[in-house]
């Protein structure tokens, strides 16, 4: 059977975090069907003037809705940790979704020196889970549960290693490959948190998802496909989705009734386009000792070790 939106019942009572929710990206609707399914949605971007903006157009939708600002930059810890605090003084959280992200953009190095991809994709959102760790599972026991949902890429197949290079060293700079590797370390990031947290037995689940070709913003945020850009501009909205559709596998992930470790991508062929369902990874990201190797330089890089 195939699930729709109308599958995810009411949300009353369920608080859940998004980032990225800025107007024309997959965080948006994911935000906006949430808030519509009765949820209290906590809105975590990066500047107040994208989060006005979220939540004026929500509640053009929603006029009721739950709705709670919170100015996050992943990039930056120390931002990452100020947004922790903030959200964690609301309660018990039932949902995180890990969903802001950068694709393949230019070099850069952020404040804390680390490559600006992999700080935004994967170090960010493992700061954030962890530091949250608390309040997802004071909602653990709750009829609700618990859950991480972390948004991955089709692309991580395209990975040509795993991620564990130490991130400040200089090197010759693919932004391609580094986006790739990035979602590869969503993925690896996501079974071993899930791992870890059946293993201590705690009341909290880690699942993954990824919107297959969505026509958004991210698309026009920095992202160069080189001499093929206007090619590549022209051709991408023929095979993409729109956004509403692109947040339909986080919306699964986050509310369907799946184990842990699960993966939700679009059903189409390549799972570009199409309604979600469970799909499969790359045999790397299963790769424990590859998992292990991540979670340890995460830790060391962003000064967190989760209990």
């Amino acid at each position: 059977m195939t699930w729709t939106t109308a599958d995810m019942g009411d949300l009353d009572g369920m608080t859940v975090v998004v980032t990225g929710p800025s107007v024309g990206g997959i965080g948006y609707d994911t935000a906006l069907e949430l808030a519509r399914h009765g949820a209290r949605v906590v809105l975590a971007g990066r500047s107040v003037a994208k989060l006005d903006e979220a939540e004026a157009e929500i509640r053009r939708v929603v006029p009721r809705a739950d709705l709670v600002q919170v100015v996050l930059d992943l990039s930056e810890l120390a931002s990452v940790r100020r947004a922790a605090s903030e959200i964690a003084a609301l309660g018990p959280l039932h949902r995180l979704i890990n969903n802001a992200g950068i694709m393949a953009t230019s070099h850069g190095r952020t404040v804390d020196g680390l490559e600006q991809q992999l700080a935004t994709n994967h170090f960010g959102p493992f700061l954030l889970t962890g530091l949250l760790l608390p309040s997802l599972l004071e909602a653990g026991t709750s009829p609700y549960g618990a859950r991480v949902v972390t948004v991955a890429s089709v692309g991580h197949k395209l990975a040509p290693k795993a991620p564990l290079a130490d991130p400040r060293v200089e090197g010759r700079y693919l932004r391609w490959p580094t986006y790739f590797q990035t979602k590869l370390a969503n993925l690896l990031f996501t079974y071993e948190l899930d791992r870890r947290l059946r293993g201590a037995a705690l009341p909290v689940r880690a699942l993954a998802a990824h919107p297959g070709a969505v026509n958004s913003r991210l698309i026009s945020n920095g992202t160069s496909f080189g001499p093929l850009s206007r090619i590549a501009d022209a051709a991408y909205p023929l095979v993409s989705q729109r956004p509403a559709q692109g947040a339909w596998p986080s919306l699964m992930a986050a509310t369907a009734d799946l184990p842990g470790g699960t993966y939700v991508g679009p059903s189409g062929i390549g799972e570009m386009q199409g309604p979600p369902r469970v799909v499969g990874s790359t045999k790397l990201s299963h790769d424990q000792i590859a998992q292990r190797r991540l979670w340890e330089i995460s830790e060391q890089t962003t000064g967190i070790s989760y209990p």
